[in-house]
């Protein structure tokens, strides 16, 4: 899918970073937000546990009554349930002058192309299966998760082709965070053709 220079603006750029569970999308969001100043993270929200590798700032770890109370408010972009845990995205309050990362799942994603149609869909990929067995099992996830999260991929993957803009495979994490700096900088150029 190309991304359609109609939609571009001198909004913000709202970027989403898709992909199955263990790809790498929070290890390359934390990378572009360490290269680009101009790159804000929004941090979701979890009912899970933190896992051992976890420092506890990948997300704002939560109890499901402070999740469910936060979807009664309406405070969410997107959530959904996996596993047994919820995972949301509040609605982002960016600093003027960033541009938004947001790194969440194929659900979360449409959800936020509802409110985005603008939004950039960016799709990391896994090298290939077994690399990305290693990274789910090397983060520390079960092997009943880990499974779990296997046996969603091809949809993911697929589904990710079919509502992404762009592709990137993660089976260097510098190459792919430069890939899509390249892809975010034509972005820009093409929207604000002065800079």
């Amino acid at each position: 899918m190309n991304y359609s220079s109609e939609l571009l603006s001198d909004k913000p750029l709202v970027i989403v970073l898709i992909g199955p569970g263990g790809v790498g999308k929070g290890t390359i969001a934390r990378n572009l937000i360490g290269r680009d100043s101009r790159l804000w993270l929004s941090r979701s929200w979890t009912t899970r546990e933190p896992r051992p590798s976890e420092n506890g700032t990948e997300y704002y770890f939560v109890s499901r009554d402070t999740f469910e109370e936060g979807i009664a408010e309406g405070k969410f972009l997107e959530w959904a349930e996996f596993n047994s845990n919820l995972y949301g995205t509040p609605h982002p309050s960016v600093p003027n002058e960033y541009d938004v990362v947001l790194e969440i799942e194929i659900h979360g994603a449409i959800q936020v192309a509802e409110h985005y149609p603008d939004a950039v869909i960016i799709q990391i990929q896994p090298p290939d299966v077994e690399t990305l067995t290693e990274r789910l099992r090397g983060r520390g996830d079960s092997e009943t998760h880990v499974a779990q999260r296997l046996s969603t991929t091809p949809w993911e993957t697929e589904k990710g082709k079919e509502i992404a803009h762009y592709q990137v495979v993660n089976d260097d994490l510098e190459r792919a965070t430069s890939q899509i700096i390249s892809i975010l900088e034509e972005l820009r150029s093409t929207r604000n053709p002065s800079n």
